[in-house]
């Protein structure tokens, strides 16, 4: 059984009513589900609970974008429901992005990488951190990341573009970056990704996916969001040149450098903002379901 199969589709609803702008109180009750499957709330009062990381001993690690926040939500019993939920942090600028590896917690900010060590042992409000790497740009705009480990051991760090649609100096923008887990080592693995919020690396192969956030004002219907596919570091997505399956940019598209680009392994709907993806390799969920993707999607 896959513990966290159940859990992390808890956590993801319970943001539902904001991102709706509803009024309405939050029930699980609201959410509909395939024949078969329950749901259950596993935590609530989470101000701008956005990104999750699993961790030992019935430890879940929260990270915000707009709350400033980190939190660790407890469940000793293994009932699925916390026990009780931490404030590991506050007033960290855009802390969205959350890892666990070798006993320590990795905290994604805008401008920086910083790292909560034997978070375990430190389960407090206000708990100490070190900065593995600051070297990050500091714009808003996109600015908030996803993170996670890879099966190389290093730590993938998006870096969304400034803007809608631009084509920036900086190189380090519309990528997804990788680092070793000490903050070394900082380097440019995919191009042309404007504004990733969601990797993974398939189960078998290793191989990086990830969806990629399209541009605005070119109307409801386009261009499509992405979900790609990444087998090799230096590959190139096409933004801001090309969208989706190579339609070119009414700005930028005659100004595409004279290179190949990685059309996207699929098209998602326009503006569907993905905000993540997993692989199910869990056993809980019937056997159709195993070895595919599961995209979160956020909707304008």
């Amino acid at each position: 059984m896959n513990r966290w199969a159940t859990v992390v589709l808890i956590l993801l609803n319970v943001a539902l009513p904001e991102m709706a702008r509803s009024t309405a109180p939050f029930t699980p009750a609201a959410i509909r589900l395939p024949s078969g499957f329950r749901i259950s709330l596993f935590a609530d009062n989470l101000s701008g609970a956005r990104s999750m990381a699993p961790g030992p001993e019935g430890i879940l690690f929260v990270g915000t974008r707009k709350a400033g926040r980190v939190y660790a939500l407890v469940d000793r019993d293994r009932d699925f429901k916390a026990d009780r939920t931490i404030v590991l942090a506050k007033g960290l600028r855009m802390p969205n992005g959350v890892a666990f590896r070798n006993g320590h917690l990795y905290v994604a900010e805008v401008h920086r990488v910083i790292r909560f060590e034997n978070i375990v042992d430190n389960l407090n409000p206000g708990a100490p951190y070190i900065v593995v790497n600051d070297s990050l740009p500091a714009d808003r705009r996109h600015g908030w990341k996803f993170v996670r480990f890879g099966p190389d051991g290093k730590l993938y760090v998006p870096v969304g573009a400034p803007c809608n649609v631009c084509r920036e100096q900086d190189q380090r923008f519309a990528t997804i970056m990788r680092m070793n887990a000490d903050g070394s080592g900082l380097e440019v693995f995919a191009e042309g990704v404007r504004n990733s919020v969601g990797f993974d690396w398939h189960p078998q192969t290793r191989e990086l996916w990830f969806t990629d956030n399209g541009r605005d004002w070119l109307g409801d219907d386009f261009p499509p969001d992405e979900l790609n596919h990444a087998p090799s570091s230096g590959r190139h997505f096409g933004f801001p040149y090309v969208h989706g399956n190579t339609v070119p940019d009414p700005v930028f598209g005659d100004q595409a450098p004279q290179r190949e680009f990685d059309p996207p392994a699929q098209e998602l709907a326009p503006h569907a903002a993905a905000l993540g993806m997993r692989f199910y390799t869990g056993n809980m969920f019937p056997p159709e379901y195993r070895g595919q993707i599961f995209i979160a999607e956020h909707g304008s």
